[in-house]
């Protein structure tokens, strides 16, 4: 039967927070997993939400299952985040969104659906891209191509070698793009830069899917968004998986939803019949509490304003550790250039730390950082940065 099964690897980022948490070191740092931390190094429960959710203990009225693809109000709202107030795209009915068990289950979703699809696909990610995107359509099906993105060198965007594959990529094919706060490097493409990507797009016809976890934690709600409104009319259909695990605080409740756009409300009509023919053989209907939490900040003018200000707050507050990093690291007289750090976004840093040096932090200073150097910048507070530095000195000094 099963007797010789052996162990599965730990995952790259949660296996890291396991290991944290069987630390005995007091002065332990974890740096790995995505989550916002105030600078007392608490993950905040907005009050936005804490509104939301009593308003919902007086008036909700039953627990039954939701839709296949969800609340339609949910749905509404979630489109309307996406692509801004009286946007074409909300009156013409080619977009269709599904509420999914999260961005993860939204790129699932997605995945599943386009490999049935298109079984003769392949999907092309950025190098280097969430640990978790090659587990998700790899899960599905699909042979996965990677794209230059990230130069270490410069600290910036290979964008020269990047259109260079994208220019290549037959059609058909699916490129996955992160639309803002690029996990794991924290550097984004330019509003130029998108508007070469849907030119290359609609010339060579792949199917762009955007992942779209970080509305609002790079500049705004509004100015985040650009990448997706630049792709809206490239003739071929386009995917979006977004979450509110991050700019709403809903890390446990699982809540998302993806979204596909097509040229007219037909062919997404079509599209969309299959992807609830996905829905349901994997979890039937989505769970209600986080999108009924979205859907009434988001209907509601006091509490959609209380939201906004605690995400620009959350924002503001990434920057300003990105800030005062730099300058510690800088007194420090490491032998290296942090300063682009500062230039990045979101809540993710490409640090510019070795595998050796990370390994070095994690064995000898209990501060646990992801392979390959990457950084939760909101992991960084004013009761370790100090320490952090410190240790990030004599890792690369050793």
């Amino acid at each position: 039967m099963l007797e010789s099964i052996s162990p599965a690897p730990p995952d790259a980022i949660l296996g890291l927070t396991e290991a944290f948490k069987k630390d005995t070191n007091p002065d332990k740092i974890n740096l790995g997993v995505g989550v916002y931390q105030d600078d007392t190094g608490t993950t905040p429960i907005l009050e936005a939400v804490k509104a939301a959710e009593e308003k919902l203990l007086k008036e909700e009225t039953s627990k039954s299952y939701l839709s296949i693809s969800g609340s339609p109000q949910y749905t509404q709202c979630v489109q309307t985040l996406l692509f801004g107030d009286g946007h074409e795209i909300l009156s013409s009915g080619r977009a269709k969104t599904a509420h999914t068990p999260g961005g993860t289950g939204a790129l699932r979703v997605g995945a599943d659906f386009l490999n049935q699809s298109l079984p003769d696909a392949s999907i092309w990610v950025s190098t280097p891209t969430w640990a978790n995107h090659k587990g998700i359509f790899s899960a599905s099906g699909f042979e996965i191509k990677d794209y230059p993105y990230y130069d270490p060198q410069t600290h910036g965007i290979e964008f020269g070698a990047m259109k260079k594959v994208l220019s290549n990529i037959p059609e058909n094919d699916i490129v996955l793009l992160h639309v803002c706060c690029h996990n794991p490097t924290g550097v984004d493409l330019e509003s130029e830069q998108w508007k070469e990507i849907a030119a290359i797009a609609k010339t060579q016809r792949w199917i762009p899917f955007l992942d779209f976890a970080y509305q609002g934690f790079g500049a705004s709600l509004e100015e985040d968004r650009r990448g997706l409104l630049g792709l809206l009319n490239i003739d071929t259909p386009l995917f979006v998986a977004n979450s509110f695990s991050k700019n709403v605080g809903l890390y446990r409740e699982r809540t998302g939803a993806l979204t596909v756009i097509a040229q007219d409300a037909f062919k997404a009509d079509a599209i969309f019949s299959h992807i609830k023919a996905t829905i349901r053989t994997n979890y039937s209907n989505p769970p209600a509490h986080g999108g009924s939490i979205v859907e009434t900040i988001l209907n509601d003018d006091t509490l959609r304003q209380q939201w906004t200000e605690e995400l620009t707050d959350m924002r503001n507050q990434i920057a300003s550790v990105r800030s005062t990093l730099v300058q510690k690291l800088a007194e420090k007289d490491i032998p290296q250039d942090f300063s682009f750090i500062e230039k990045q976004k979101g809540m993710f840093s490409f640090s510019g730390l070795s595998d050796e040096q990370v390994t070095y932090l994690r064995e000898n200073k209990a501060i646990y950082i992801v392979k390959g150097g990457r950084i939760n910048v909101a992991g960084v507070t004013p009761q370790n940065i100090d320490y952090l530095c410190e240790s990030i000195r004599e890792a690369i000094q050793q």
